[in-house]
């Protein structure tokens, strides 16, 4: 089954601060490389790039950074488009989202996932064949 990731996975797995939650993180980005089910948007990666560069205590340089989201575009990666703009505001209207989770949880419909993987959105909740996983919950 293919997992799509969101940005607050992929920030714990770089950043070692993060104690269980980098440890947690990194093991489920690890597996996600060995089966080569991760899929994940433009939008995750910007953020991703952003928050590593300039947000995390200990911020990773800029040519690290650009590293990281080089590899990272060797996933499925979903690119916004018209369409996926259109779907993730009306997702976002029809189940009071903000914009920006609509047009994660709408790239993760697009990528075929089903399951996103977010420490954002509530747990167990459903759209449609996608399920939200919390991996950081006790009982995730």
């Amino acid at each position: 089954m293919k997992t799509f990731v969101d940005t607050n996975i992929l920030v714990y797995a770089e950043d070692r601060d993060a104690g269980e939650k980098h440890r947690i993180a990194r093991g489920l980005i690890l597996d996600l490389w060995d089966t080569r089910g991760g899929a994940l948007s433009l939008q995750v990666l910007q953020e991703f790039y952003v928050t590593v560069t300039r947000k995390v205590k200990k911020p990773m340089t800029a040519s690290r950074a650009l590293a990281a989201v080089e590899q990272y575009l060797g996933w499925e990666v979903v690119a916004p488009d018209g369409a996926l703009l259109s779907a993730a505001i009306r997702l976002s209207m029809r189940h009071r989202l903000s914009f920006w989770d609509g047009l994660v949880v709408q790239a993760a419909l697009v990528a075929g996932c089903g399951i996103l993987l977010s420490e954002d959105l509530n747990h167990g909740q459903r759209f449609g064949p996608l399920r939200i996983v919390n991996p950081f919950r006790s009982n995730a």
